[in-house]
């Protein structure tokens, strides 16, 4: 049973030259005709659980106009949400106002994830971001002084030409943003993806991992509490939706290009514009087995700082975590440890994560 809902707006009103997320340029006359087909997708597979939370993501939802955006906030009224429920709402710095602010408290929004990336204005150029510097700050405050408390910015590092001192700038600017979550991400070439195209190369992994240390060691020193690979979060600000993902728990995943886990089916709807429109949501699905479920159970969860913990995965498959997977080996050579029946990775090798994660596939 779901306790958690995505839905994915695709529109963009530019495309980001590091950006593979499902997206298309926005055009007005393509709004309504996509906001019919998710009610559409939505009213067939919603099944009225009361959801813990509740996320509009993209591209970018802010990129929608007032009228279009109420259409949206109350087509999703369908959902019934929990007395304690997480709403995300993402925005681009370019397109938050006080009116749509407004709109998003009136329809029960309570937590807004802002893509700020950078604050140096060569790399915003190189990303083919449009804000500035000046305008986060403004727009941050903006949230703020609306009530909005639970405020999440997304930083990306290993920028092309980025250097330790472009990054220390960049974490000192968003501690001074005073917001409860930072996610943070290093820069990945995608295939397609405009830097991609031009040739654009990585830069050097040591100083990629100089980065990373030097990220968490400045969060952590300021109170942020390292709890998922990419993520910090003050006490009690954790992403409680992206916990749902970490956790293998099962969520809906609404919209083109979405991703869901119902009922023991991991599925993923099309990409295809059209054939969204015409009704043809899903191009895969596929129902897990119980090694599925249970290696999915370790690669999230080792994604937590806090881990796996042993006892809830004997009650939730039936076995000890050590009868299937070779986790003494790990053990033995320090690449995990077992703290109060938790198992997790230590801090010295979360940089190098997916080198540990791939004895569980």
């Amino acid at each position: 049973m779901a306790k958690a809902c995505y839905i994915h707006i695709p529109f963009c009103e530019h495309i980001c030259s590091y950006c593979d997320f499902c997206k298309v340029l926005y055009q007005t006359k393509w709004v309504k005709s996509y906001l019919q087909a998710l009610e559409k997708e939505i009213q067939v597979s919603y099944h009225d659980e009361i959801l813990d939370t509740l996320y509009i993501g993209g591209g970018t939802p802010s990129s929608l106009s007032y009228t279009e955006l109420e259409q949206l906030l109350q087509m999703l009224q369908i959902f019934q949400l929990s007395s304690n429920y997480e709403y995300t709402f993402e925005c681009n710095i370019e397109n938050i106002e006080e009116e749509k602010l407004c709109l998003l408290k009136k329809y029960g929004v309570n937590r807004i994830s802002v893509g700020v990336e950078t604050a140096n204005s060569h790399l915003l150029h190189v990303l083919n971001r449009k804000h500035t510097k000046e305008s986060i700050w403004y727009k941050i405050e903006l949230m703020k002084k609306m009530g909005f408390t639970n405020i999440n910015v997304d930083l990306m590092y290993a920028l092309p030409g980025e250097t330790l001192e472009d990054v220390e700038k960049d974490i000192e600017f968003i501690l001074s943003l005073e917001v409860p979550h930072i996610s943070t991400y290093s820069l990945i070439l995608e295939p397609h993806t405009k830097l991609y195209i031009d040739g654009v190369k990585p830069i050097d992994e040591d100083l990629d991992f100089e980065m990373y240390q030097l990220i968490q060691n400045k969060l952590e020193q300021h109170g942020y509490i390292h709890y998922e690979t990419s993520n910090y979060a003050k006490a009690g600000y954790e992403s409680r939706h992206n916990c749902t993902y970490w956790d293998n728990e099962e969520y809906y995943g609404f919209g083109l290009g979405a991703s869901g886990y119902y009922d023991g089916m991991r599925y993923e709807n099309t990409r295809s514009f059209n054939h969204y429109l015409k009704g043809s949501y899903r191009i895969e699905e596929h129902t897990l087995s119980k090694l599925e479920k249970m290696q999915n159970e370790m690669i999230l969860g080792l994604r937590k700082k806090k881990g796996v913990n042993r006892e809830q995965f004997m009650l939730k498959y039936g076995c000890k975590i050590e009868e299937v997977f070779p986790i003494q080996e790990l053990l033995d050579a320090g690449k995990l440890i077992d703290q109060n029946g938790f198992l997790t990775i230590p801090t010295i090798y979360q940089y190098v994560a997916n080198e540990i994660l791939i004895y569980f596939i």
